[in-house]
């Protein structure tokens, strides 16, 4: 139950996310500042909805749900890994963290459906 209601809570909030970065402009210009390329914008999104679906249809399957939180740890550790490199405060990291120890907990709860 504790998995579910975060998998539903990260995927859409990643579905959010993942659809921002093809079509916000506020995005567009957010990755041009960390200095990334625009493909790694639209490969970025894609990875952030691909995890979305996995973790709204891993609500079926755990492995699937296990998958897509593994996902979202990988995406947020690049995410850490950018405010650091650009010096932000701990407070412009915090989002990226919270989102890092949900994935992390998702991950967890559903690890052993990996091997079932």
């Amino acid at each position: 139950m504790v998995s579910t209601i975060l998998q539903v809570i990260l995927g859409l909030g990643f579905i959010m996310f993942g659809l921002m970065k093809f079509f916000s402009k506020q995005m567009v210009e957010g990755f041009k500042y960390f200095g990334y390329p625009t493909g790694f914008r639209i490969f970025t999104g894609g990875v952030e909805i691909l995890a979305a679906l996995l973790l709204i249809t891993g609500i079926w399957n755990g492995a699937l749900a296990a998958i897509g939180g593994f996902l979202v740890v990988a995406t947020m550790i690049g995410a850490i890994y950018t405010h650091i490199k650009i010096q932000d405060k701990l407070k412009g990291m915090m989002m990226p963290i919270i989102l890092l120890v949900i994935g992390v907990i998702v991950l967890i709860l559903n690890f052993s459906s990996l091997f079932s």
